[in-house]
């Protein structure tokens, strides 16, 4: 509607915060006008992402390197009270025995769970099955997310790794009481998140024409 106007970076932000109140979270005003960077290299991603075989420490380092605070780490986790995640997101906290069938090797995971997960990725899945983050309202943005976690029902190993770190646990637990403390704290924290390495110079960056690619 707006071609040269309304940046791809914009888009992105104003999707996920729109993703976020759709599915019953927070509505957050957040700040417009970014430019889209004149490079994308595939290389760039995985050293700024956190993978879900992070400790705690790594997590808080590589957020640490962004401007986020522990709390933020917790607060952002939250987003996987919403959405799927592939069975090889997390498949380093099963094996398989002598029979081929899978068997937990985490211990931290609540049993039933385990076996709920060890059904819907069996050994004969396939490369694109997926579950549910949050098990018990995988549809609704809310603060079930922090709740699985005290019940060993975290799915991916650095969403268990957090209760492990006195801090973040104390955070889990005050937002699994309180809905509405996670809402507030989510909308500073996907704030700050989103103003990460923000270009809006004249001499920065640009208005893709295509989003998957600079212009020419």
């Amino acid at each position: 509607m707006c071609p040269g106007i309304v940046s791809c970076a914009d888009i992105l932000v104003l999707a996920a915060r729109d993703a976020v109140e759709f599915t019953g979270g927070p509505l957050v005003q957040v700040p417009l006008g970014r430019k889209d960077g004149r490079v994308s290299l595939a290389s760039n991603v995985r050293p700024n992402i956190i993978d879900t075989s992070f400790s705690v420490e790594e997590m808080a380092k590589t957020f640490s390197s962004k401007g986020l605070s522990m709390e933020d780490l917790v607060v952002l986790s939250g987003g996987h009270t919403i959405g799927l995640s592939h069975c090889t997101s997390f498949s380093d906290r099963f094996q398989k025995d002598a029979n081929g069938s899978m068997v937990p090797i985490d211990t931290s995971m609540e049993k039933n769970f385990a076996s709920e997960l060890m059904k819907k990725c069996s050994a004969n899945a396939t490369a694109a099955t997926t579950v549910s983050c949050d098990p018990v309202t995988p549809n609704q943005f809310d603060n079930q997310y922090f709740t699985n976690l005290l019940n060993g029902k975290g799915l991916l190993r650095s969403d268990s790794e957090l209760v492990n770190d006195p801090k973040a646990e104390a955070l889990i637990d005050s937002f699994s009481k309180s809905q509405n403390s996670f809402f507030d704290s989510w909308a500073e924290s996907f704030i700050k998140m989103t103003s990460i390495g923000v270009k809006t110079g004249d001499g920065e960056g640009e208005i893709r024409t295509v989003c998957s690619s600079a212009n020419g």
